[in-house]
């Protein structure tokens, strides 16, 4: 009489028909918690029902050997132990489904017989020829309805897409067992592990060598994203506003493996700037080179494969800066993209071409691009082609288009290399550490001479003097030749610039003068006579003076007081003698 009725009404009507036959002995609320869907929020009840189920045990135990043994590796290392609870705890896996969509079980019902008999085919071919064989003449047959589960079918996935069960395919041979398996570390047991128990199992092989796993994409608050929360992004409406290039920077230098990523629109924006930034740097270094002959055009295709990358020692001390530093960044790029660390990958490229490249050496050589000296420009040119070459080719797999873009606009051998997405990845070139050490002197001499102007609010545009003393000669010689770049970075007067061995200058008056201290082979001074107000300034250390004895006698009194000491949170303590 229940049969077919809805079951919250069929408990409805149940329990009245109990009380009128007098067996019910009493109703009693409590509060239990109800599992829902978090699709639509229909209670979820267990239902006995008939499945089918994969004995798992038996494969699992070579699927643990491949990750133990070293066959498979996991990144980051820490998720083989997760990998490794899953396997050795293992259920047999119900692999039916009552679902529309999907691959149907395999197995075919003998009609009359109440599912009693059945038989499991490749085909239904097949299996009407062992019904044959196993019955003696033609039976009726009618196919399970269920299909399999989605993680089953993905499963199947490395080696089906390749032709497979036909072992001579070619496709099979060159493309399995692969080298990386990409995809989040929350599917580790439902793929990951299935791909590999199932591989092992049919194809007598691993199929794949190392398993990367990424994380999940959250919110700014690093909550997971759902349409109940409203806090959904849209990749389609990112890249309209953004970029497509600005999106996938920020979702591959965001991440780190095997932690989640917090995506903010804040991120995007910048990374689009960024985008901006690179635009801007090809298009000011393409634009210098059109004023240029055919012929010399022609020849810049040769400093991508020549001298710029194995011999760089006649270049001035900026150009085989900036070159070194590239080197260098080619190398640690591609050691990070080889250990999986593709997020520092795209940061390491992100700060060398804003704040080394574009920053200094862009603007440092301006004072060649437009000086008189034919030589020194033509340098300068070549060296800009070279970096601007090279760093798009290491940025390309992080932002396709615009490199891409870029790169079609700088003079190259199109025979040799169409493409960027198809031209050779740069190989490590010569590195000058001496090269690098000096000039990051004169960098960090740059930054002091700027810090103590904005500290003493010498007005902007006002150039000052400045006297550098140096204890080596090669120094001495190094700064005299790079005294434009001073002038133009550091707002000195290139003319009252004076630099020299120690004892060998006359040093500015102490009382009216900055001293900057760049290390122990260079120092720096700079007369403030007349740039300066000196009775202010002084009033000014003076009030910073006693604030920050105040400051001190504060902390030294809390430190003292046994109430603190005792009471105090540990890093709190900690934290106050720090300061």
């Amino acid at each position: 009489q229940y049969a077919g009725m809805d079951r919250f009404e069929c408990r409805k009507a149940l329990w009245k028909d109990l009380e009128e036959s007098g067996v019910a002995i009493k109703a009693e609320k409590y509060t239990n918690r109800v599992p829902r869907s978090q699709r639509g929020g229909e209670v979820v009840e267990p239902l006995v029902s008939k499945q089918w189920f994969v004995r798992m045990e038996r494969l699992a135990e070579p699927a643990l050997e491949a990750v133990r043994s070293g066959e498979i590796s996991v990144v980051p290392e820490r998720f083989e132990k997760t990998y490794e609870q899953w396997l050795e705890n293992i259920h047999d896996w119900c692999i039916s489904r009552q679902l529309w969509w999907g691959h149907r079980i395999p197995v075919w019902y003998v009609d009359g017989t109440n599912e009693n008999e059945f038989i499991v085919a490749s085909n239904e071919e097949e299996a009407y020829e062992m019904g044959r064989e196993k019955f003696g003449s033609d039976v009726a047959l009618t196919r399970d309805t269920d299909v399999l589960d989605t993680w089953f079918s993905s499963g199947l996935w490395p080696f089906s897409t390749l032709s497979w069960p036909d072992e001579d395919s070619e496709d099979l041979k060159r493309f399995y067992p692969t080298t990386v398996m990409e995809t989040g570390y929350d599917i580790l047991f439902f793929w990951v592990a299935r791909m590999i128990m199932m591989g092992i199992e049919l194809t007598g092989k691993v199929p794949f060598r190392t398993v990367y796993l990424h994380g999940l994409v959250r919110d700014s608050k690093g909550q997971k994203m759902s349409k109940t929360l409203g806090n959904v992004i849209d990749p389609l409406e990112v890249i309209d506003k953004y970029g497509t290039d600005a999106l996938r920077y920020s979702l591959v230098t965001g991440s780190t493996p095997g932690q989640d990523i917090s995506l903010s629109m804040e991120r995007i924006e910048t990374n689009r700037n960024f985008a901006n930034k690179l635009w801007n740097v090809g298009r000011y270094i393409v634009g210098s080179l059109a004023d240029l002959a055919e012929e010399e055009r022609s020849t810049l295709d040769t400093i991508f494969h020549t001298n710029f990358r194995h011999d760089i020692g006649d270049l001035a001390l900026p150009e085989r800066y900036i070159v070194s530093r590239l080197h260098q960044l080619e190398a640690s790029v591609t050691n990070s993209l080889e250990s999986y660390s593709f997020g520092e990958s795209g940061r390491l490229v992100h700060d060398f071409l804003w704040d080394e490249f574009a920053d200094w050496y862009i603007e440092t050589s301006k004072t060649r691009m437009f000086g008189d000296d034919e030589n020194a420009k033509k340098a300068s040119r070549k060296t800009l082609v070279y970096v601007l070459d090279s760093c798009l080719r290491l940025l390309h797999p992080f932002m396709p288009f615009v490199t891409e873009a870029l790169w079609q606009r700088i003079p190259h051998n199109r025979e040799k290399e169409s493409a960027l997405i198809s031209a050779a990845w740069p190989e490590v070139g010569q590195i000058d550490e001496e090269a690098i050490n000096r000039f990051n002197q004169i960098q960090a001499l740059t930054r002091m001479v700027r810090n103590a102007r904005v500290e003493y609010q010498v007005e902007p545009q006002k150039k000052i003097e400045m006297t550098v003393v140096a204890d080596e000669d090669e120094l001495v010689r190094d700064l005299g030749a790079e005294t434009g770049i001073l002038a133009l970075m550091a707002k000195v007067d290139k003319d009252k610039i004076t630099i020299g061995r120690s004892g060998s200058v006359e040093l500015p008056e102490s009382e009216t003068s900055v001293s900057l201290i760049v290390d122990d082979s260079l120092q720096a001074f700079l007369p403030m006579k007349g740039l300066v107000d000196f009775d202010k300034e002084i009033a000014r250390l003076e009030k910073q003076l006693a604030k920050a004895e105040k400051d001190l006698n504060g902390l030294l009194k809390r430190l003292n007081s046994s109430n603190f000491a005792d009471k105090a949170p540990e890093n709190v303590v900690n934290e106050t003698r720090e300061q």
